[in-house]
């Protein structure tokens, strides 16, 4: 039985005709004699082959040997072979093509740290640094096939090194900056990592943060490690290891500025990013050199409509997959990417806006997380800032609530730009569905699946539903989809393939409203279900955060003998606000007037923070398990461990 579906609300943004006639997309359907975009939905999905080949044309994709086909299917649905017999190494696409254009005097990356040191780099200088980074790793020995860890804060060096391991054909292993030793050797030892990328430290509101330290901790761990090579952001004194370590300037001042790039498969390894599971250790998503990148530069031009020399930001770690997607599809498209290393309101809550209008960004992607932080703050910070260079905002990792999402629509925004919402995964390499700039929008909406995901919502019996939440699926292949998960294919096959045959299934609930719009509404293992009625946690949050003193909000289902779960709600408070039994009882009553008594929770609990990502992902099930007293399982990726502990500290 599905619920009926009651999220949504009325259209709130329309393209105009001159967002339209300049749409990325629009000139693709033109080259194609595509007169819609149903038409190109249906198109893209029912021939992958066709679309995916217009897709690498239309993005320049450069092959020194010509693939003889774009897609092999002979292994299944599951295990596709992608650009067959093609050779292409993703970095000549990135840096290497530009040298020989006007383009390589465009910017590349501009960056600005929270102590306020600035740089930028053409695409020919990025040319090259990558050149003598890859020179570097090339004179300790490495080549095709290694695994190179990467642990740093957000710089330009960062996004240096990334190319690098790619142009001498070895591995990419992103790890978050934020990570603790275990977490770090865990995943180095999993892909037989050999060097490790490292800095001395990184700054967070206004202090350095060591890093070196843990990395040397991590290296204790990890046998096949032989090299660390290590940036000097903070200063910090930090212990060298002879033989071991280097510092990044002093390598690199040894080397020559040309390298030849190296030749690969299509399909050849590019990278192992991991994520994290429930239970059990962390999954390592493989991609490859015509995979991820592909996908993150398609949906970068389709969803976000970002043009040569258009400036994106997006606020991200290089460990999540948001990193190496701003990576890849901006300098695919000839754009230029904006990183920022340290905290968005620090030392003021106006720091993200000052951003924006000093370095012109034009597409801004954040974290509901994010906002929701920011309106308590007031909207004099974003109004003292020009923002005239924002053509749209963006925002992934978690479901959106509606005023948040009001706020930054109707007053950052000034209701003109759009939020470009985007939902998918580290698996997928991107989005399976994203706003665009042809259709209009509803608040927290996606507007339709990517072109090329053939999306559908699936009640419990496998039947496409509308108006009604569902499992969100994929019933094709497409270019970015992992080729499984390093080392264990078979737990890649029970993650996704093994409910419904020839289905990816995504752990997502989604709903399709009556109008076309979609909506993802939280991890279906995070969702309740009380007396038989299913309950995404993001609808009854939505109603907690509208209240004015409460700044976000987790929903968990914990056991009930009679009615199978019972709601738990969490909530943080303004700074100042008591936390009194009045406000505990507002709450409810708000909760009950929407929901009905028979969703009433049985608990509202007050915390200062909730469990999450440096992404800021809401990790409800370590929250529920804390709650219940279970095994927390892989927490090496929240950004604030101690939230857990003031779960546990809130029940008492």
């Amino acid at each position: 039985m599905t619920e009926p579906f009651t999220f949504g609300g009325e259209i709130v943004w329309k393209p105009t005709p001159e967002h339209i006639e300049h749409a990325n997309l629009t000139r693709f359907m033109r080259l194609h004699g595509v007169q819609s975009f149903d038409e190109l939905m249906e198109r893209s999905t029912s021939d992958i082959a066709w679309f995916t080949g217009a897709v690498l044309k239309f993005l320049d994709i450069q092959f020194q040997t010509p693939y003889s086909k774009v897609v092999d299917l002979s292994n299944g649905i599951q295990f596709p072979k992608w650009c067959v017999g093609g050779k292409m190494n993703i970095a000549r696409n990135c840096v290497d093509k530009y040298q020989i254009s006007n383009a390589k005097d465009q910017t590349a990356i501009r960056w600005e740290g929270e102590e306020g040191s600035r740089k930028s780099l053409t695409y020919a200088e990025l040319y090259k640094e990558v050149n003598k980074a890859a020179n570097a790793l090339k004179s300790l020995g490495l080549g095709k096939g290694d695994a190179i860890g990467i642990f740093m804060p957000m710089t330009p060096e960062i996004v240096i090194a990334l190319l690098a391991i790619a142009k001498i054909g070895g591995i990419i292993l992103p790890l978050f900056s934020g990570y603790g030793a275990g977490a770090i050797a865990s995943r180095m030892q999993d892909a037989d990592a050999k060097v490790l990328f490292a800095a001395d430290g990184s700054f967070r509101r206004g202090k350095a943060v060591e890093m070196k330290s843990i990395a040397d901790q991590a290296a204790e761990q990890i046998p096949t490690l032989q090299y660390m090579i290590v940036l000097k952001r903070t200063e910090q004194t930090v212990n060298m290891k002879e033989g071991r370590d280097f510092w990044w300037h002093e390598l690199m001042d040894l080397q020559s500025d040309e390298c030849e790039t190296e030749s690969t498969h299509a399909e050849d390894p590019l990278m192992i990013i991991y994520t994290s599971g429930t239970t059990g250790k962390p999954k390592g998503a493989l991609h490859t050199h015509c995979g991820f990148p592909v996908k993150a530069a398609q949906d970068m031009a389709f969803g976000t409509d970002v043009h040569v020399g258009d400036v994106i930001y997006w606020m991200t770690d290089m460990g999540w997959m948001m990193g190496p997607w701003l990576v890849f599809g901006s300098l695919l498209l000839g754009a230029t990417m904006f990183l920022y290393d340290g905290a968005p309101d620090y030392p003021a809550p106006d720091r993200l806006w000052e951003l924006t209008g000093k370095h012109k960004i034009n597409q801004m992607g954040v974290s509901p997380t994010l906002i929701r932080s920011l309106i308590p703050h007031g909207d004099e910070h974003f109004q003292r800032h020009d923002l005239s260079s924002l053509k749209c905002f963006a925002s992934t990792g978690e479901p959106w609530n509606p005023d948040p999402w009001m706020w930054l629509f109707e007053k950052v925004g000034q209701g003109k730009r759009p939020i470009i919402n985007y939902s998918g995964g580290t698996e997928i390499s991107g989005g399976i569905v994203m706003g665009n700039p042809l259709l209009p929008l509803k608040p927290c909406a996606f507007s339709a699946p990517c072109p090329g995901m053939a999306a559908d919502v699936l009640d419990e019996n496998g039947n496409s539903i509308k108006n009604a939440v569902g499992e969100l699926v994929v019933k094709a292949p497409w270019i970015g989809m992992t080729r499984g998960f390093w080392k264990d294919n078979q737990r890649y096959m029970d993650a996704y393939w093994s409910r419904w045959e020839n289905i990816w299934v995504h752990g997502d609930f989604a709903a399709i409203d009556n109008d076309g719009l979609w909506y993802i509404l939280g991890r279906s293992d995070d969702t309740i279900k009380i007396a038989g009625k299913r309950l995404g946690p993001a609808e009854v949050e939505s109603i907690l955060v509208r209240h004015a003193d409460i700044v976000e909000a987790a929903a968990i289902g914990v056991p009930h003998d009679v009615k199978g779960s019972e709601l738990i709600l969490f909530a943080v408070t303004k700074p100042g606000v008591e936390r009194s039994a009045a406000l505990r009882q507002q709450l409810h009553e708000m909760v009950v007037a929407e929901m009905g008594k028979p969703l009433a929770p049985k608990a509202i609990l007050f915390v200062s923070d909730l469990p999450k990502t440096r992404n800021a992902k809401v990790m409800r099930r370590m929250i529920r398990a804390a709650y219940l007293g279970l095994d927390l399982g892989d927490t090496s990726s929240l950004v604030n461990p101690q939230a857990v502990e003031e779960v546990t500290q809130a029940m008492r």
